[in-house]
């Protein structure tokens, strides 16, 4: 079964790591029946009404579990690995669902809103109060657990966030090919005007910074046409710091 793990408010304006990079260390903690799949950040409203770090983000650890597998086995440990590296002075929060649960539907209203305007804990609490979904937080006003479960319901929906961590993401090289990076189930998408697609062995252009959307739940990299057999990713990339990742 699929497993979603919203973490968010983890850090402060000065830290040298932010909740993309807390996230991507609990892929070294899982126990060792649970795979992990992926690490999604998810981009959030940024509004003067809602305090954040920097760029009001979030994420979302997704793993793969045995059917069945107890919950409470990922949540303890997702627990302590907060309390190991969150910060003093943050807010953090968790929240966890699992692929079927009837309360998701729910769950992913509510992370449409958290991109929309501007919500409350309240509202979080309301929006994972059906199934079986995990919602706390774990230190300051707990304001982490609104964008914890927006992290899950915006992840599970299949539709938003930009991966940070799938399989060795980091460590493909820049220009890549075509058929290497679908040979690692990231697909590639054309955004030229006549749609024209790029062949297995073209070559990707990268600049070190290979990040996927999720679209239609996989990894997809956007790109465009710079000259035969050449293409170049639609990054969108900021200048946020590299530590927060």
């Amino acid at each position: 079964m699929r497993v979603f793990l919203g973490f968010d408010d983890t850090d402060t304006i000065d830290a040298d790591r932010g909740t993309g990079k807390l996230s991507r260390w609990f892929g070294y903690e899982l126990p060792e029946d649970v795979r992990l799949w992926a690490v999604v950040r998810q981009q959030l409203l940024v509004h003067e009404d809602i305090p954040y770090t920097s760029h009001n983000s979030s994420a979302c650890v997704v793993m793969d579990a045995p059917d069945g597998y107890p919950s409470d086995r990922i949540i303890d440990r997702a627990v302590r690995h907060l309390q190991a590296h969150y910060l003093e002075g943050s807010d953090p929060g968790i929240c966890m669902a699992c692929e079927g649960d009837p309360g998701l539907s729910e769950l992913m209203n509510f992370g449409i809103s958290c991109t929309r305007r501007v919500v409350s804990q309240k509202d979080a609490l309301q929006a994972t109060s059906c199934g079986h979904i995990h919602l706390s937080g774990h230190g300051g006003t707990n304001d982490g657990i609104i964008g914890a479960a927006a992290a899950v319901g915006l992840t599970a929906s299949g539709w938003a966030g930009r991966f940070i961590e799938f399989g060795r993401l980091r460590e493909f090289p820049d220009p890549v090919t075509v058929s290497e990076l679908e040979q690692k189930q990231i697909r590639v998408m054309s955004l030229e005007k006549n749609a024209n697609q790029p062949s297995p062995e073209d070559r990707v252009m990268t600049h070190g910074w290979l990040r996927p959307r999720l679209i239609g739940g996989y990894p997809v990299v956007m790109v465009k046409h710079i000259q035969e057999g050449v293409w170049e990713i639609v990054s969108g990339r900021s200048h946020k710091k590299k530590s927060e990742e």
